[in-house]
């Protein structure tokens, strides 16, 4: 069939009219849409969240770590007779070891390594005598902690003596006993010891 030109300038204007209108408004966002700031402090609080979770999660394992942080030990020097006089000052090996819960002590060393840091006690104690003095220094890596002593005599042939401290060690720290030059101990019959333990770890 054949387009009149009638027919054309109708669908023209019939076209021309539709494209003048607005168009479609959008449709209107639900009550259930979150905005881009109510998002972004969504995920904040998500975050802090996630955060607390993972302290109280660190939190948890350090009281467990605590829980079996178990140190204790106790040696005796185990060697027949005097030990000393030496020219020089020496460490003094316990070799004899009683008791070594969480194996902190080295009895082929004589020195105590913490194996977790925390507050420790420590004792050691010592039988001498007669005329040859006696001193024990008591050392946390290279400084001197505290000390023990007697002075030599020819009337009096047994002397015991010794000293403790608490003292704060880091992971690592060693711990041991010295004997000063040009003295002795004793080292038979359990009588010279060397003690330490963990009081509650940090």
């Amino acid at each position: 069939s054949v387009i009149t030109h009638q027919q054309l300038f109708f669908c023209y204007t019939v076209s021309a009219s539709y494209f003048k209108e607005d168009p479609p408004p959008r449709p209107s966002c639900p009550a259930a849409c979150v905005s881009r700031s109510d998002f972004n402090e969504l995920q904040k609080k998500l975050d802090q969240l996630d955060a607390k979770l993972k302290e109280n999660i660190e939190i948890t394992e350090d009281l467990k770590r605590r829980a079996n942080s178990k140190v204790a030990f106790t040696a005796v020097l185990g060697r027949t007779g005097r030990v000393g006089p030496f020219k020089t000052d020496r460490f003094l090996v316990y070799k004899r070891v009683i008791t070594n819960l969480g194996h902190g002590y080295n009895p082929k060393t004589g020195i105590f390594t913490a194996p977790f840091a925390g507050f420790y006690y420590f004792a050691f104690f010592y039988h001498a005598g007669g005329e040859c003095e006696s001193i024990l220094y008591l050392y946390r890596n290279y400084q001197l902690i505290v000390m023990s002593s007697d002075h030599d005599t020819r009337h009096d042939h047994a002397d015991n003596g010794g000293n403790s401290v608490v003292l704060y060690l880091g992971k690592g720290d060693r711990v041991y006993v010295c004997l000063a030059a040009n003295t002795h101990v004793w080292g038979s019959f359990y009588h010279t010891t060397f003690t330490g333990f963990l009081l509650y770890p940090h």
